[in-house]
């Protein structure tokens, strides 16, 4: 016999990192997705920790006067977006909670500087790049929230209206014009114009494609270089007045707009004066580095992914800068080797952060400030509580709304040699 699952009246009262809606029952912690702070609800426990407990709305009791209609049909299936029940000054201020929780809390810092979170310009149709699976009938879909399950969608309202031209123009499956895929991506530069469809296929069969507008077309696959199929194996994406190159697997900020803000706070952070070595780990195609590259001395970046890295050189060699070193490997590798004065330091690790062996590194070369671009406020807290008792002191912590309609955010932070 099935045994029958508990539900409870819960008043919930902030939100948690990961989108859920948090609140105490008989003493303990509930999580709540689709919920929001402010609302009583009635939820079903789904799984029952000793300290914790997470739940499954089934009933709005008070509703809150954030909560706003979900624009998108596949919103609560589809496991893209978090909160597009919350509207979007709302969404701003849990972030700005969030973080400011997360750095009390596992960080152990007191006060800390957190400032308010800077908005997107454009909370819908802001991603330059989306990513689908294929369900087995070949229809495009994203993951269901904690599932495995395929969500085929029809539309997304996340898309840039240029990779809403290239969704639109699809056409999955006629005449078995497509071999099986492992996911399918879609690629623009927002301030060029450029448009690419990366296939990511199970077998080494190239798709038979035709097509009436320019783009371009790349096939990767799990060994060898990306396949052209039609046009270049990149696109090109302005920021501050800077082109750069971006290869179909190289890492890029999905919003363009707030990638300038993040180029712009960088910039602001570090005040360099021009007479500066400046480290970029992590540096991806070379935004950070080739952005502040003129008021720079010295420039090092290092890279791990190959196409990042070829993505780094052209994009220098196209700047006609001679001021820069690439090294390429794995920044916890590379680090501990670097024999060189580093004057400042930018950080953008993935969502794991900083291994320690590279934070290390990082610390005997001293720096004396040191920007970190974090996609993570865990594992920020945790890596600054490192460079705290490492010396560092915690300035400025801007979280930065990279990914409206989710819990993600973007945060830059400062910190400063005592």
């Amino acid at each position: 016999m099935t045994k029958k699952r508990k539900s409870v009246s819960i008043s919930l009262t902030a939100m948690a990192h990961g989108g859920s809606a948090l609140g105490r029952s008989e003493g303990k912690v509930v999580f709540v997705p689709d919920a929001l702070p402010g609302e009583k609800v009635r939820a079903e426990i789904v799984e029952d920790k000793r300290s914790f407990a997470r739940a499954r709305l089934l009933e709005v009791e008070t509703p809150s006067p954030d909560r706003v209609s979900p624009a998108c049909p596949f919103f609560g299936d589809c496991g893209g977006c978090q909160w597009q029940h919350a509207g979007y000054s709302a969404q701003l201020l849990f972030k700005t909670a969030v973080l400011r929780d997360q750095l009390t809390r596992l960080g152990k810092f007191s006060d800390p500087p957190v400032r308010d979170t800077i908005a997107s310009p454009e909370p819908w149709h802001y991603r330059n790049h989306v990513q689908f699976a294929l369900d087995r009938q070949g229809h495009l879909g994203f993951r269901a929230a904690g599932s495995r399950r395929i969500v085929p969608v029809d539309e997304c309202l996340l898309m840039h209206p240029l990779l809403e031209e290239l969704f639109y123009s699809l056409e999955l499956g006629a005449d078995d014009a497509f071999p099986p895929l492992k996911s399918l991506s879609l690629r623009a530069g927002i301030n060029t114009g450029d448009q690419m469809i990366i296939f990511e296929a199970l077998e080494d069969k190239e798709p038979a494609l035709e097509v009436d507008f320019p783009l371009s077309c790349v096939l990767l696959h799990k060994d060898g270089p990306p396949i052209n199929l039609i046009g270049y194996n990149h696109i090109t994406e302005r920021v501050g007045g800077r082109n750069f190159r971006v290869s179909a697997g190289s890492f890029f900020q999905v919003n363009t707009a707030q990638a300038e803000t993040l180029v712009r706070l960088v910039r602001e952070y570090l005040a360099p004066s021009g007479s500066e070595t400046l480290l970029d780990a992590y540096s991806g195609v070379g935004v950070f580095a080739l952005s502040l590259v003129d008021e720079m001395e010295h420039v090092i970046g290092i890279e791990s992914a190959p196409s990042a890295v070829d993505d780094f050189l052209i994009n220098t060699e196209e700047m006609e800068v001679d001021n820069v070193t690439i090294m390429s490997g794995p920044v916890e590798k590379v680090l501990p080797d670097l024999d060189a004065p580093v004057d400042l330091a930018v950080l953008d690790p993935p969502r794991a952060g900083i291994d320690q062996d590279a934070l290390t590194a990082l610390v005997r070369l001293a720096p004396e400030r040191v920007v970190y671009v974090s996609c993570d406020p865990a594992t920020l807290a945790r890596d600054g509580r490192r460079l705290a008792d490492a010396g560092y002191e915690l300035k400025i912590a801007q979280p930065v709304d990279m990914f409206p309609q989710t819990y993600h955010m973007e945060i830059v932070s400062l910190w400063v040699k005592t």
